[in-house]
């Protein structure tokens, strides 16, 4: 049963007040698995909603261009300093509104448009702002494509030199939406270090298995690394930028700059991309950031994979193909390319039984982005919930028993029992935020 709270708005507006009542029940009586969804606990939605949502403070810390932030330096300050010892990283921007915005300021800082960039397309599990065609990034940069083997669904990182080598590019991205396997970092940078790029790693779905432990760290490696504060991470939505202080391409790329690499990190989101920032959302990330330097967090962000594993093989157990066939991290995508129905097919069918996905295309793709033949199942969110490797089991069941429905074409007469054995099975854990 949900929490009630927000005594005010449900006498103020109680249209808005009900819609978010509904929501929340939704979020706890289905199965979430958008792997880039999770829970944002109940402080970091109390810092969302604070008096800092009223406060204009262009600039950064020291050298604002309004006055009265006295207590927003203070505030951005505090997040910076959580944010640094939670990664180890030297610099670190607390202001990108989200992760497309912070990987659209390092684009500006860096580079020029028209130059060469290398990153996954999102056919292949890539980013759109990685330099997807239809994105700002393809738009105006050359985006030169790597991708996973077709058939293992890993990368070949023989492959990768072979493409940087005779491509040149000015930076290299690593990071991926639906990639299930480990990154080699280090392999990346001697890669980058090889052709004279910029190594910018986007850790968005990726960040609580590094803090765990249970994923590599990207931040020795890199120049910059970018992320996001929701998704697994359980903030609010925004994004934020860490570096190293100095640029190792200053001669090179930047001979007329004064600015080291933070520097123009920093200038690249403001006045760059953008104006003032978003200080309820900072505040909320300063919650996120102590959150996860706990002991609890980090044992949480382990059995994501667990969980994740633990779901991949029951389901491939029960005769369904999964791409690349594992999962090394919170994420996987079951395979429908053999069957009749299409991803899209399967994801809405699920979504009516109340278990919440979303189609995706898998390596070697035929059907376009509108269909797919693919679903993409994530574990950040059961996980969130307390859920662990025995949960998984039923979470497979069903999704199981909802593709053979799918064949036989009676979806619609067998979700709502389905929906609610899923709200029946939700109502024995504790959702952050909602219940709790």
């Amino acid at each position: 049963m949900t929490v009630e709270r927000y005594p005010h708005l449900k006498a103020e507006d109680p249209e808005v007040y009900e819609l978010i009542q509904k929501q929340a029940q939704m979020e706890c009586s289905t199965l979430k698995m958008i792997a880039s969804e999770s829970y944002a606990s109940f402080d970091v939605l109390e810092a969302c909603g604070s008096i800092f949502t009223n406060k204009y403070a262009e600039g950064y810390p020291g050298a604002r261009y309004y006055e009265g932030n006295e207590f927003a330096d203070a505030l951005e300050n505090l997040a910076i300093e959580r944010g640094k010892a939670l990664f180890g990283c030297e610099h670190m921007n607390v202001q990108p509104y989200s992760g497309s915005p912070a990987n659209a300021a390092v684009y500006r800082a860096l580079l020029s448009p028209g130059d060469k960039i290398m990153g996954v397309p999102v056919s292949d599990g890539g980013h759109l702002t990685h330099g997807w065609k239809v994105s700002f990034s393809g738009k105006d940069y050359l985006q030169i494509p790597y991708r996973p083997n077709q058939e293992t669904g890993r990368l070949d990182m023989a492959e990768v030199r072979k493409i940087a080598q005779a491509e040149q590019p000015k930076m290299i991205w690593v990071g991926m939406s639906a990639y299930p396997f480990k990154l080699d970092y280090a392999a990346f940078a001697e890669i980058a270090e090889e052709v004279g790029a910029y190594l910018v790693a986007d850790i968005a779905h990726i960040n609580a298995l590094i803090i765990a432990g249970v994923h590599p760290d990207p931040v020795p490696y890199c120049d910059v690394v970018t992320s996001t504060a929701h998704k697994m991470l359980r903030g609010p939505r925004a994004g934020f930028i860490m570096s190293k202080v100095e640029d190792r391409f200053h001669e090179k790329y930047h001979p007329t700059s004064k600015w080291n690499l933070a520097q123009l990190v920093d200038r690249g989101v403001f006045p760059t991309m953008q104006g003032g920032p978003h200080l309820h959302a900072i505040a909320g990330m300063a919650c996120a950031f102590k959150y996860a330097q706990t002991a609890e967090f980090k044992e949480y962000g382990a059995q994501i994979v667990k969980n994740a594993q633990a779901l991949c093989a029951e389901l491939e157990a029960l005769g369904r193909p999964i791409a690349g066939g594992g999962t090394e991290t919170h994420l996987f995508l079951l395979d429908f390319r053999k069957d009749e129905f299409t991803g899209k097919d399967a994801a809405q069918a699920l979504s009516k039984c109340g278990i919440i996905a979303n189609f995706n295309m898998v390596p070697g793709d035929t059907r376009p982005p509108a269909k797919t033949s693919g679903v993409r199942l994530g574990t950040a969110a059961l996980t969130s919930a307390g859920m662990k490797e025995e949960d998984m089991k039923k979470v497979a069941g069903w999704i199981d028993e909802v593709c053979k429905h799918i064949v036989s074409n009676d979806v619609d007469a067998v979700a709502p029992r389905i929906r609610g054995e899923i709200a029946e099975f939700c109502s024995g854990f504790k959702f952050p935020g909602i219940t709790e």
